[in-house]
């Protein structure tokens, strides 16, 4: 049994015994109670929550589509949460992005069935939930799970797309009831055509980029025909709305109709690869067939992805900690890969956490499959290292909120830390942070251990492909550090003769390493009102040539004090909480007035609370009177509660990546006499809009209920 099918099939069976010994126990309890009458449950018994409707406003969740009713209809377009699960990022390399002419990785990312702490849009509470930050190894992420129709929640979009990867939903049909799908999509040609415009549709409106289709059922000989039309429609009408967009093939039902997995690409599937952009090829290969599907492909060997599931179940090599026997096997042959469920760390607890275990894991990927990604690649370019999950938040150096969170969208630009297995005691260790109080968002960049006076070291950040114009770059980083510790940044560029230049921006005394680099600039420090938690802002300039390009970006660590009788290595601690990267020395954008929008509140509810507290629901919604926001990456949402005496301090409630954003029982005092939402514009390059100018939405709270 194929392995997209087998965990349904295990998750099937568990259940069906849990409910076995339900009805087992509940027998046995009855039996031993023979006269005894049932219990009427106590009015006072919490009552079960309502079955989830999605037209009904509620806190904004991701959610497949599970029928083809519901996908003919359209009927999600009308659901409350669809304007919430739009994309809000483009992809990074262009809209019309093509892949690569080379091996790609493909993430097919399976787990606990989908929608778990990702479904929540606006974010959750788990500051342990999964994640991925990886991006530089991967072309293509796929959102899969045992529905009719997965559709990626948001969160892996934007976060994806920052990152230059696209990212695909699946479409699947499995077991009898996929059979009675199949037989009504296949019924007609203008029943293929229907449903491969209804995906295509979903694809552009919630502004993702393809189709992995997974027809896991016997088909009648007859049907294939229509199959393959449905196949080459979606992927046709995909590249009409969304150009570089991917329809690719999972490798099960064959053109017989027969239901069986050929673990490679030949005579029996290859006519479904024909007709989209390229073929998922099941996990049980062996070591000929990714030569063998090559020399099918011909020159098409990059569209062959080879699966490898990471639980290792019937895969090459054993997936786990030996997916890369898999990955070295398919780069000898080269052609693509698939790997399936890289979960697998996360789901099954490796040590000796999360955060260490992914990393050692993905550096098994990068050292066996290499690099695939650069980035940045624009200006201006800005990052806070936030992973999309923490303990905190904090914007501009000042922590806004205590609660644990996550939210895949928050996440910034992930830098290229190098892994370093089991390092000795005099090794600086470079980790990401989400537990001392972040200068943005939930996380920094953390460079602990020893280091002589007399010695610098450098840690690789970002390898980027931002081609620059005659002018200056400002560089703006925020720096906490212990001691005499200092972090600077090298930034290299490559001209258009292909010669190399490294300049260290860097401040205090550093004149020991200047022959270390092409070039030195000194830092100034910045004043940042408000800034907290030790935070020391740090910005340098560079004048370049026209035409030269910045390709990399390291932290580099040394100490602000050199002796000539150098002391023996000693404790080293730093920090990097965000890094911006401009062509203007501005650092504000213009914002536009509060009186420039217009805000709104919809769905208003009131409900009684405690204590003669209330509590109140409302969708706040925003736009400009005139024009488009695209200038803005994202909103911070707060609220003041009024009082005839006094104006409480503003309350952060969180980040929205569209124009909308919920807020749900939101408990109000009872001396409250009215609340004022804020809505904080936020840019590209970082820069947030004071609050005293944002604009904002007032709800009366005097008088309702």
């Amino acid at each position: 049994m194929p392995l997209l099918r087998l965990r349904a099939y295990l998750n099937r069976r568990t259940l069906k015994n849990l409910l076995r010994l339900i009805r087992k126990r509940f027998h046995m309890l009855a039996m031993s109670q023979p006269n005894s009458e049932p219990e009427l449950q106590s009015s006072s018994a919490p009552r079960p929550p309502p079955p989830f409707d999605p037209m009904e406003p509620s806190v904004p969740i991701s959610y497949p589509i599970k029928t083809l009713e519901d996908l003919e209809s359209q009927s999600y377009f009308n659901s409350f949460h669809y304007p919430f699960n739009k994309a809000s990022v483009a992809l990074q390399s262009g809209p019309s992005y093509s892949l690569p002419n080379r091996r790609r990785l493909l993430v097919c990312h399976d787990m606990e069935g989908g929608y778990v702490d990702d479904k929540w849009v606006q974010g959750g509470t788990n500051p342990e939930a999964y994640a991925i930050w990886h991006w530089y190894l991967i072309d293509v992420f796929v959102y899969f799970s045992h529905s009719l129709v997965a559709l990626p929640p948001p969160c892996w979009i934007n976060t994806a797309h920052r990152h230059g990867v696209k990212v695909l939903g699946t479409f699947m049909a499995e077991w009898d009831e996929g059979r009675v799908i199949c037989d009504r999509l296949l019924s007609t040609k203008e029943s293929a055509h229907l449903y491969a415009e209804r995906l295509a549709e979903l694809a552009d409106s919630l502004g993702f980029d393809g189709w992995l289709m997974n027809i896991e059922v016997k088909l009648d000989i007859e049907q294939i025909p229509l199959l393959k039309e449905f196949v080459s429609h979606l992927n046709e009408t995909m590249h009409s709305l969304v150009p570089g967009s991917l329809v690719i093939w999972y490798d099960s039902v064959t053109i017989h109709g027969d239901l069986h997995w050929q673990d490679q690409l030949n005579e029996k599937n290859k006519p479904f690869f024909d007709s989209c952009d390229g073929i998922f090829v099941n996990y049980s290969w062996k070591e000929n067939y990714p030569r063998l599907s090559a020399a099918i492909a011909g020159d098409r060997k990059f569209d062959v992805y080879m699966g490898i599931d990471v639980f290792g179940r019937g895969t090459y090599g054993g997936g786990q900690w030996n997916t890369n026997v898999a990955l070295d096997v398919l780069k000898k042959n080269d052609v693509s890969a698939a790997i399936f469920a890289p979960g697998w760390v996360y789901e099954t607890k490796q040590p000796p956490n999360f955060q260490s275990a992914q990393n050692h894991w993905w550096a098994l990927v990068e050292k066996s499959w290499g690099i695939l990604q650069n980035y940045p690649k624009m200006l201006p370019f800005y990052t806070n290292f936030d992973q999309g999950r923490g303990y905190h938040f904090s914007i501009d150096g000042t922590k806004v909120s205590d609660d644990p969170w996550c939210n895949i969208s928050c996440q910034g630009f992930q830098p290229f830390l190098e892994f370093a297995d089991n390092p000795s005691p005099g090794i600086i260790q470079t980790l990401v942070d989400l537990t001392e109080a972040s200068y943005s968002g939930g996380g920094n960049i953390t460079f602990k251990g020893t280091l002589g006076d007399d010695a610098f070291l450098a840690r690789r950040l970002f390898r980027g492909e931002i081609p620059l114009e005659n002018l200056p770059i400002f560089c703006t980083y925020s720096v906490r550090s212990e001691g005499d510790s200092q972090l600077g940044l090298s930034l290299h560029f490559s001209s258009t003769m292909n010669e190399s230049t490294s300049i260290l921006l860097a401040s205090g005394d550093f004149n020991q390493f200047s022959s270390k680099f092409s070039k030195v600039i000194p830092t100034q420090r910045l004043e940042k009102p408000g800034n907290s938690f030790g935070w020391v802002l740090q910005e340098g300039s560079i004048a370049l040539e026209s035409g030269d390009m910045l390709t990399e970006i390291h932290a580099v660590c040394y100490r602000s004090k050199y002796e000539s009788s150098a002391r023996s290595s000693v404790k080293y601690f730093a920090e990097l909480g965000h890094l911006t990267i401009r062509t203007s020395h501005e650092k504000k954008l213009d914002f536009l007035a509060s009186s420039s929008w217009l805000v709104d509140g919809q769905f208003i509810k009131w409900a009684c609370g405690s204590r003669g507290s209330k509590t109140l629901s409302v969708k706040i919604v925003w736009k400009l009177k005139h024009g488009t926001s695209t200038a803005f990456s994202n909103y911070n949402i707060y609220v003041k509660k009024v009082t005839k005496q006094v104006e409480e301090v503003a309350e952060y409630l969180g980040t929205a990546h569209v124009e909308a954003f919920y807020v749900s029982d939101l408990v109000v005092p009872s001396e409250t006499s009215s609340l004022k939402f804020i809505v904080q514009m936020c840019a590209a390059d970082g820069t947030c809009q004071n609050l005293d100018d944002s604009p904002t939405f007032t709800v009366d709270a005097e008088g309702p209920l």
